[in-house]
């Protein structure tokens, strides 16, 4: 075999060896891209908003959406049947990790997971009375991440600020949604402490709504809506009733207030979800979920509708305008 022939080998052995290296090491790159599923109630601005702050969360966090971690995002609209086939998917997939958008999110994740996976809660109001974890500073299993709990103090105190001669409170959450009722019930012994006449009303489904809210306008001086998903949902027709008849509703997040509610001092939802974000990234490098605290999100930010304002013939407090103008947001 003459040395041309020989040289010919060698850089073909050697070009081989290279080409086998390169795709052994592309693909074990590729096998290290974890998996991060996403599981949303329904679409609304509040939940979307979270779910955007999540993906901005795991970027910090190092984790690019189709670089360094791979996002399945699944949306159930709201229908249980999903929720579960959505959640088995994930946990069939062996999803490294995943990320439930409001309580039955979360609920159908941790059911699925089976204790395995680490489950990472995004703005869930109660993960106690939720079933989710153990207790809030020591999780005790695969489930940790942040609750959105609202502000029901600085919520109640605005709703005394802007109409000071209410005396009948209406509060309206889903029966079916825990978070909303935990907050509907905690504000409810809020403003019977602070001498309102309080009226609870429920609604089994967005299609309650126009009817509920009928009912309510003409018993009630002002609304509370709370923190719940099916309430959001069908927030333009709730003020579609109330506004005709000049009752104010004072909901929990900013999202309702732009959908027609009045005014409210709301946690930021994208910051909520990318805090969120943050934790999953964490666990991701290995932080143990069983010992790591569920973080509590509960500043909030003033957010008026001056539009709604103007409909109902209510003048907003100078300090509340301004502190919507220095701090919050302004609705037109």
């Amino acid at each position: 075999m003459n040395k041309r022939l020989m040289s010919v080998i060698s850089i073909i052995v050697i070009f081989l060896a290279i080409a086998f290296v390169t795709t052994n090491r592309t693909q074990k790159n590729k096998q290290q891209v974890p998996t991060v599923g996403i599981l949303q109630l329904v679409t609304h601005p509040a939940l979307d908003q979270i779910n955007k702050g999540v993906v901005a969360g795991l970027k910090s966090e190092g984790f690019v959406n189709g670089k360094t971690v791979k996002i399945d995002y699944q949306n159930a609209q709201a229908d249980q049947s999903n929720l579960k086939t959505m959640a088995e998917k994930f946990a069939n997939e062996n999803a490294d990790i995943t990320v439930g958008i409001a309580t039955p999110a979360a609920q159908s994740l941790a059911k699925s997971a089976n204790g395995q996976n680490p489950v990472i809660l995004a703005g869930i109001t109660d993960p106690v009375g939720g079933g989710l974890v153990k207790s809030n500073n020591r999780p005790g299993g695969n489930i940790t991440g942040t609750s959105g709990e609202s502000p029901l103090a600085s919520h109640l105190n605005l709703i005394k600020r802007v109409v000071p001669n209410a005396k009948k409170l209406g509060i309206i959450y889903t029966s079916s949604d825990h978070g909303g009722e935990y907050n509907a019930k905690k504000m409810q012994a809020l403003a019977q402490k602070a001498g309102y006449d309080v009226h609870m009303y429920t609604i089994s489904t967005t299609n309650d709504m126009q009817q509920i809210a009928e009912t309510m306008a003409n018993q009630v001086d002002a609304v509370y809506a709370p923190q719940d998903n099916g309430v959001a949902s069908a927030m333009k027709t709730l003020v579609g009733v109330t506004n005709k008849e000049k009752v104010p509703v004072f909901p929990a997040v900013n999202t309702m207030v732009k959908d027609g509610g009045l005014a409210t001092v709301s946690v930021n939802q994208f910051e909520l979800g990318k805090a969120s974000g943050i934790m999953a990234g964490r666990v991701l490098k290995g932080k143990n979920p069983a010992t790591y605290p569920i973080k509590f999100i509960t500043k909030g930010d003033m957010t008026i509708n001056t539009s709604t304002a103007k409909t109902l013939g209510i003048t907003l407090p100078d300090d509340i305008v301004r502190e919507a103008e220095n701090k919050g947001e302004i609705y037109k």
